[in-house]
């Protein structure tokens, strides 16, 4: 199959299966570099395994190409996965600090984009992983996986512990990136309320088969009929979007993560540290000898 270099991904006739019946059947895709594509479609459609093959975690010889190369037998440099199985390791259920954590994927690489992340997710260096709940260690994991800079990134549900506010800053952050770097990003979810102008494409996968993709901007007759509809019965664009509901929600939780800001971690000049703040001391002052403590611990 020959590259179209504008192409991010490029998905032709793909079948797939692990000896059984075909879990992907006769799939074509094609988003250009930059696009955000919703990927949608019912319980057992095949949108994870789709997203684990063009990730490379999945042996298939079919025509597929993730940013020019098939993922598999090529590699899969620029392509960052983040699906729901890393919560369920054991070992981020253990006492191993989240700073360390975050020493060990190259935030002293990054320091800038770091910092980004750790405010965007509100995660705190300080934690460590056996106190934190779901949706922290869920946060703990996207500022983890977005730390290197990444040409495709593909999601698989990863958004459904975040609450509403961490949720929509993080996707306002990855608007960006594919805006300002011509990243290209699937993402599969079953939560729309808040999204409406997030996607450049939505594809609809039915039985292992992609049955349409409509371009959000051009010609996506449905979504058009919908809008026109909710238009005469006296809604606005913005109320169709983001309904009033959430964006009530949105601002309850920005003045609660206001307020814990201002009793946070102060440093010996008494000002409110920064979640890099607090890192950068925890790197400095533990090293290597954090990490030891942590694996070598009885």
């Amino acid at each position: 199959m020959s590259h179209d270099p504008s192409l991010a991904v490029q998905v032709t006739h793909l079948d797939f299966g692990y000896g059984g019946p075909q879990i992907l059947r006769d799939v074509n895709l094609s988003l250009e570099r930059g696009s955000r594509c919703l990927l949608i479609g019912a319980n057992g459609a095949g949108k994870s395994t789709l997203l684990k093959v063009l990730s490379g975690k999945r042996l298939t010889k079919g025509n597929i190409k993730a940013l020019g190369k098939n993922p598999f037998f090529e590699g899969s440099v620029g392509v960052t996965y983040l699906g729901t199985e890393w919560a369920l390791n054991p070992v981020v259920h253990r006492e191993l600090a989240v700073a360390r954590l975050l020493k060990t994927m190259g935030a002293e690489r990054h320091p800038e984009r770091c910092a980004r992340l750790l405010e965007i997710l509100d995660v705190n260096p300080d934690w460590t992983m056996n106190e934190v709940s779901d949706g922290q260690r869920r946060r703990v994991q996207i500022v983890l996986g977005l730390l290197e800079p990444w040409d495709l990134l593909l999601m698989d549900e990863v958004t459904v512990d975040l609450d509403v506010l961490v949720r929509s800053n993080l996707l306002k952050f990855l608007k960006e990136e594919t805006e300002s770097r011509q990243a290209t990003i699937i993402y599969a979810t079953h939560i729309f309320d808040g999204i409406g102008g997030w996607p450049t494409h939505v594809a609809h996968m039915w039985e292992g088969q992609i049955d349409l993709v409509r371009d959000v901007n051009e010609g996506f007759p449905e979504l058009e009929e919908e809008r026109d509809r909710l238009l005469k019965s006296g809604s606005t664009l913005a109320t169709i979007d983001n309904s009033p509901l959430l964006c009530v929600v949105e601002k309850w939780l920005a003045a609660d993560y206001q307020k814990r800001g201002l009793t946070g971690r102060r440093n010996p000049e008494g000002k409110v540290m920064t979640k890099w703040d607090i890192l950068s001391e925890n790197m400095r002052a533990f090293g290597d000898k954090y990490y030891n403590y942590y694996t070598n611990k009885d």
